[in-house]
């Protein structure tokens, strides 16, 4: 089954929050113990009628200049993302009072950085890029089952199907929440400009 985890990562200290490099903390927020599900991340793109469309998607990792997810690239986002590839992202931590949004550029990730996404992918997620499509999705429940099991017995080691891609959400900005039970909340909103710096502005909670 598809899992993900809530479990918040790393905080920076109060006094670098308004100067710390936004995916340096993107980074510390999201990662968590080796080994745990990736977290769960709502993503949004432009529909071909030109209406947002979101579902969640797992995040499979960030760096210093995006995060990155994945899906089969005959799906409807990635032809969404072909027409218009602009995004938004969203995850939160309610348990721990954060949340971070951004939104950004899409563009199709490294070969490599795919290949390693798939391999840290759990057995079922594997198997289900290789048979999640139209066919399988139209056949009885039973039906479904039993191709499911045989194509799990018959392969042992799996490597993407030529169908699974990855994206990079490349942010232009990223507004990170956090709550404070004996206080008001706070927002920080980071934006990129025009010569790649971080401005930083502080936002009503």
């Amino acid at each position: 089954m598809i899992t993900s985890t809530t479990d918040f990562g790393t905080d920076c200290a109060p006094e670098d929050q308004e100067d710390i490099d936004p995916m340096t903390l993107v980074g510390m927020w999201t990662r968590t113990a080796a080994l745990t599900a990736p977290p769960l991340m709502s993503l949004a793109t432009v529909g071909l009628d030109g209406y947002p469309r979101v579902r969640h998607v797992l995040l499979s990792e960030s760096d210093a200049t995006a995060v990155y997810f994945h899906t089969d690239s005959r799906s409807q986002k990635a032809a969404q993302i072909a027409q218009a590839p602009r995004g938004a992202c969203a995850l939160a931590w309610p348990a721990a009072g954060r949340q971070l949004v951004m939104h950004g550029d899409l563009r199709v990730a490294e070969p490599e950085q795919a290949l390693r996404s798939y391999r840290e992918r759990s057995r079922y997620l594997q198997i289900l890029a290789w048979r999640n499509d139209s066919d399988l999705a139209h056949r009885p429940p039973a039906e479904r089952r039993r191709a499911w099991a045989r194509f799990d017995a018959e392969n042992d080691e799996l490597d993407p199907p030529p169908t699974w891609v990855g994206y990079a959400l490349i942010p232009r900005e990223i507004i990170l929440w956090r709550g404070d039970p004996d206080g008001p909340s706070r927002r920080i909103a980071f934006r990129c400009n025009d010569s790649g710096a971080w401005n930083t502005e502080v936002l009503p909670g």
